[in-house]
């Protein structure tokens, strides 16, 4: 009897233990995988009317941004991502040199030349990613230390060596590895959506009319009001 008990209380443990564990997982990956993400709107709306081609903030154009950026997820995370991206893999690995690998493997003649298209469209996918690697940091971090001259005007001289030093520190522990920079990272993220989770629904108590933005038509009317410009600043806030 007493046998029965203690397994029952190993197996307890392990899964008390387990659930930490799993718990611990997803804390790092959300330092990892939705840093960048969730970094984006300190900037993302701004751009969208900012630069000689923005268009004006009235409130149908916000409304109409807000609609873009929402169903811009929607479709990317379900469509793309869920319905295509997951179900496509080369023995199980993924990203887009292992799918070129599967598109051009094996392949002669005609085919191969077809193959060569296909290699330089992987290229030039990889370049995208490369560079948006590249470019996300430096505005993630510019972004918000521009925050620092709305508090006072006296900083503005130090927002930018500021944000060298961050970007120089940020860099320096990358060689200790995405486990240990997330495990860092990830408190902190948990810790922004929190606050951003707060004020959204604070402004959202305030102006409930942004709501229509869940209807895909203020988008496609957010074009048809601002013509050229609003894909302009579709292009500045989707490389934002």
């Amino acid at each position: 009897m007493s046998a029965g008990y203690r397994s029952m209380a190993i197996s307890a443990s392990d899964r008390e233990r387990g659930q930490q564990s799993m718990a611990m997982l997803a804390l790092a990956a959300l330092g990892v995988v939705y840093g960048d993400l969730g970094t984006s709107p300190l900037y993302a709306l701004q751009e969208a009317f900012n630069g000689d081609h923005g268009v004006r903030p009235t409130p149908d154009n916000v409304v109409g941004v807000v609609s873009l950026f929402l169903w811009s997820l929607i479709l990317m995370v379900s469509v793309k991502y869920v319905m295509v991206l997951m179900r496509a893999d080369n023995k199980g690995e993924g990203g887009i040199l292992a799918l070129l690998a599967q598109i051009t493997g094996g392949r002669s003649g005609d085919g191969r030349r077809v193959a060569v298209g296909w290699v330089l469209l992987g290229l030039a996918g990889a370049a995208m990613l490369y560079g948006d690697g590249v470019i996300t940091p430096a505005v993630s971090v510019l972004s918000a230390m521009e925050g620092l001259q709305v508090a006072t005007p006296a900083l503005a001289a130090y927002v930018v060596p500021a944000t060298v030093v961050i970007l120089a520190m940020l860099f320096m522990i990358q060689p200790f590895g995405s486990g240990r920079v997330g495990a860092a990272f990830g408190p902190i993220l948990a810790a922004w959506f929190v606050a951003i989770a707060a004020l959204g629904l604070a402004q959202l108590w305030r102006n409930p009319a942004i709501l229509q933005a869940v209807n895909p038509w203020h988008g496609i009317a957010y074009f048809q009001r601002n013509g050229f410009a609003g894909f302009v600043s579709l292009a500045r806030w989707c490389c934002a």
